[in-house]
């Protein structure tokens, strides 16, 4: 049987296990700055609006246990301000414009490796689709480190809303002259190699029934508006 000082020992260092459990499961480091989760009536008030916008009403945000796979796994990583993980800190400390300023979900490119591995099912990548249409929406795009990445993908919205499809000539020639004008001397011979061996055309083609797919479109945008 335990003696009265082993059972108080061992309780005492069971509530220090809790204690250092919770720290790292509310707590991290973001460019220095040690992050905590706020109250829930003001700082996570940005963490439940990210939760609920996703496309899916429930992207398991609040379930992220700071692990870290999300980042190791991403092949973007190191174009990004901050990993997911720290984005996630980020938000569930209400930090709000500096989340939406962040560059981070413009480089994801939904490869969905990360919510594959992630332990906790958090659906990485409908928060980084929701995220960049509260930074479109809320005009903070325009501030981000990096702009290429968010112009690189308004420049591909607009192909598909005009031809229903991508046009890889000029969205290529489109980004490259507006982002690396000096890169687009060096990338014209394999443009005209494809263009020789008919894999990229010079004039965008629509797809059929354009009319119905920018019905589409438009009435996608409504019900996002409302939502």
């Amino acid at each position: 049987m335990q003696t009265l000082f082993e059972t108080a020992f061992f309780t005492k260092g069971f509530q220090k296990l809790k204690n250092i459990r919770r720290f790292l499961l509310t707590t991290t480091i973001v460019d220095g700055e040690v992050l905590v989760r706020g109250s829930p009536s003001i700082e996570q008030s940005f963490l439940i609006e990210v939760d609920k916008s996703s496309s899916t009403g429930d992207s398991r945000l609040m379930n992220c246990i700071q692990c870290g796979t999300c980042g190791g796994t991403c092949p973007s990583s190191l174009d990004m301000e901050h990993t997911p993980r720290e984005l996630f800190a980020m938000i569930a400390a209400g930090k709000r414009d500096d989340v939406l300023r962040s560059n981070t979900f413009w480089y994801c490119v939904s490869c969905y490796h990360c919510v594959v591995r992630c332990p906790r099912e958090v659906k990485i990548t409908d928060i980084m689709y929701t995220l960049k249409r509260m930074a479109i929406r809320e005009g903070f795009y325009r501030e981000t480190e990096g702009l290429e990445a968010s112009g690189f993908a308004g420049y591909f919205m607009d192909n598909v809303e005009n031809y229903g499809r991508s046009f890889e000539f000029g969205l290529a020639s489109r980004f490259t002259l507006r982002y690396r004008p000096l890169k687009a001397v060096k990338l014209a011979p394999m443009g005209l190699g494809m263009w020789r061996k008919g894999r990229m055309d010079l004039t965008p083609h629509r797809i059929k029934n354009i009319k119905q797919f920018k019905a589409i479109l438009k009435k996608a945008k409504e019900l996002g508006e409302e939502s």
